[in-house]
């Protein structure tokens, strides 16, 4: 290694708290020939998920099966051996472990057939692991690996040999299956799997509505080993709601009463509904607020989740009004409709048109001053923004997606977005006007990625509107619609005024040119390049392609919930290529563990690599040539004198 490398006083301070790992020379040269090893590996397995809205069982199936991608393997190694129906219980074992151990749990009564249970198909589980685990180092084996039992996986993961034969391999399972822990062990063993099945899981924005538990997701993205996440406009609205913006407050709660997603609120975040319905009671009793029904089946009374689904919008429309008047920069001000309402004729002006309303009974809004909260609203709204800033689970959710979130990410040449990059048409960039300052492009992704990370600190007023701007403002690149007709569609009879018009990005990701462009603007590279969005969903229904006609963008927002459609799409990076996995109806997973139900997707080859993709073409090489050149100025630092080694062993 060259000893001409000059290290400036400064790089050496830097390099100073390396000599905590790497406290000599060999142990440095150790590490860079690991690293320099594995940038030889084939790349791992990345899945991209847009546009969650709650679905959680979905969810949950869709990242225990791997996206399809677990069932051909498993098939193919065990099809010509096992029974069908031995095969079919050795997946749903694989995809719900915990559910299929106790569904057959008075089968494993006898100590025996447990053991012989519990051996074979660890035995399966293991060769699952081999066969996986040939694409990564050992550094990844040991992450996925549980702690107590690391050292036994690595022997297990040992190909078997002559010498390390069945008799072997049964006196490192026998033990801990004489001692009642082989149902244990079999479930580790089912999460290594799936952990090494999927290298890394992008969610692409919006966790939450429509679907019942928005929670839910949260707390499972939580649990997997490694996860990054594209912040989406509902996530931006729970974000707001989380550190008290009051229209996101009641916005967040007129949409999860909308979809009967009350237990999300009470369950989940601890925010009861006592309140809106003390207000019904006081205000709402006789209403029949037809406008507002339910969009879902449930136990609660339809009429009564309906009075107060209008009750809380007539209170965002309100709190809208006010933060439309003060963001004067953000052109907005002929959204403020309520002051245009004429109760005698059921009219309200919209555009300067007079439209026609399908529900003119406001009894809280002052026709002299509408934009002002009653007292028993006030009362209301004060409660609510209570539970909402105490849940402690809500704000280490939004603590975890700030963490792990991005407006952008970048991975094998894939620029992963959840809406749009705001251009108008003609396709030149847009700005928006942050903090006084007019952004566009990359930089206004970057500054809003600094926006997030404060406004969940310590956010200000300013903070938390603009939370309510990307929810839903023109130029939010998470958007990226002209409006949002809440108003309109809930109470208004023209239906051309329900049309929320898109930006031109979303017609413009069919020329190539333009995909070109956008992927320079964020230092992908066009020729292999895709940029990847979700947001506006497929019509799959119709006949709509994910990807567009230029051959350079997809969308892969596949209408997951069943509100929207129940498909749903995976984008799969694999080291031979790029795959989407088209999802279907998940029926629950009681049905999967009773009858082995499965989502098997449709999977269409999107990009094909050949030769196949190795760590050191990816992001995560770039990461690691970084490595070795730090470590590499270590061992002339070393070698020189200018820090001093430590001892050998």
């Amino acid at each position: 290694m060259a000893l001409d490398i000059k290290i400036s006083p400064e790089e050496i301070t830097a390099l100073a708290p390396w000599k905590t790992l790497f406290p000599n020379i060999d142990s440095a040269l150790a590490e860079v020939a690991r690293l320099e090893a594995l940038l030889t590996l084939p790349k791992g397995t990345i899945h991209v998920i847009s546009d969650i809205h709650g679905e959680y069982t979905k969810l949950r199936h869709v990242i225990n099966n791997a996206s399809g991608k677990l069932r051909p393997l498993v098939e193919g190694l065990f099809g010509n051996i096992m029974p069908p129906m031995e095969l079919r219980e050795f997946l749903t074992l694989i995809f719900y472990p915990r559910e299929m151990l106790d569904a057959i749990k008075p089968r494993l009564e006898n100590p025996a057939t447990e053991r012989e249970f519990c051996h074979k198909n660890l035995k399966h589980l293991f060769s699952i692991l081999r066969v996986l685990s040939k694409r990564y180092g050992l550094e990844k084996i040991y992450k996925i690996s549980p702690i107590d039992y690391r050292d036994l996986f690595i022997e297990l993961l040992h190909e078997p040999s002559a010498d390390r034969g069945n008799e072997y391999y049964s006196a490192l399972i026998d033990t801990i299956l004489e001692n009642g822990k082989g149902p244990e062990l079999v479930h580790l063993t089912v999460r290594a799997v799936r952990n090494l099945a999927i290298d890394e899981l992008i969610i692409a924005g919006d966790c939450w509505d429509r679907g019942q538990r928005g929670d839910k997701v949260v707390d499972y993205m939580m649990v997997q080993p490694n996860v990054a996440f594209t912040w989406g406009n509902h996530d931006a609205a729970w974000l707001g709601a989380c550190i008290g913006n009051e229209a996101l407050i009641a916005h967040v709660v007129r949409i999860s009463l909308r979809y009967r997603n009350i237990l999300q609120l009470e369950e989940g975040y601890g925010v009861p509904l006592q309140p809106i319905e003390y207000l019904v009671r006081q205000v709402y009793k006789d209403d029949p607020a037809l406008c507002f029904k339910p969009k879902a089946e449930g136990l609660r009374e339809p009429v009564m989740l309906a009075r107060m689904q209008k009750a809380i919008a007539i209170i965002q429309f309100k709190l809208e009004g006010q933060m439309l008047a003060r963001r004067p920069e953000w052109n907005l001000t002929h959204r403020r409709l309520l002051h245009t309402i004429n109760t005698n004729d059921k009219t309200i002006m919209i555009d300067g048109k007079v439209c026609h309303l399908k529900d003119a009974s406001f009894p809280t809004i002052n026709p002299n001053d509408p934009y002002t909260l009653t007292e028993d609203e006030q009362i209301c709204l004060e409660k609510l923004k209570t539970s909402f800033l105490s849940s402690d689970k809500l704000f280490n959710h939004m603590r975890y997606l700030r963490d792990r979130g991005s407006m952008y990410l970048v991975r094998d040449n894939h620029l992963i977005i959840h809406g749009c990059v705001p251009v108008d048409a003609n396709g030149e960039f847009q700005s928006l006007i942050i903090d006084g300052v007019p952004r566009k492009g990359k930089e206004l992704y970057d500054t809003l990625n600094d926006l997030f990370s404060r406004a969940i600190e310590s956010p200000t007023e300013y903070d938390r509107d603009m939370m309510w701007y990307l929810w839903c403002g023109p130029r939010s690149p998470l958007f990226g619609k002209e409006r949002i007709a809440t108003f309109e569609i809930d109470l208004v009879e023209e239906h051309e005024t329900h049309a929320e018009e898109k930006n031109a990005f979303f017609a413009l990701m069919h020329d190539a040119d333009f995909c070109d462009k956008i992927m320079l603007e964020f230092g992908v590279d066009p020729v292999p390049g895709l940029i990847v969005n979700g947001h506006i969903p497929v019509k799959i229904d119709k006949g709509e392609s994910p990807i567009k006609k230029s051959g350079k963008a997809i969308t892969i927002d596949g209408a997951f919930s069943r509100v929207y459609g129940d498909h749903g799409y995976t984008l799969i990076l694999e080291p031979e290529g790029t795959y989407l996995a088209k999802h279907y109806h998940f029926e629950s997973v009681e049905a999967a563990v009773r009858d082995g139900v499965d989502i098997i997707p449709s999977i269409s080859e999107v990009r094909h690599w050949n030769p196949i993709r190795k760590v050191a073409q990816t992001e995560s090489g770039e990461n690691l040539r970084i490595r070795i050149k730090t470590l590499k100025k270590l061992i002339v630092a070393y070698r020189k004198n200018l820090l001093q080694q430590g001892r050998y062993s």
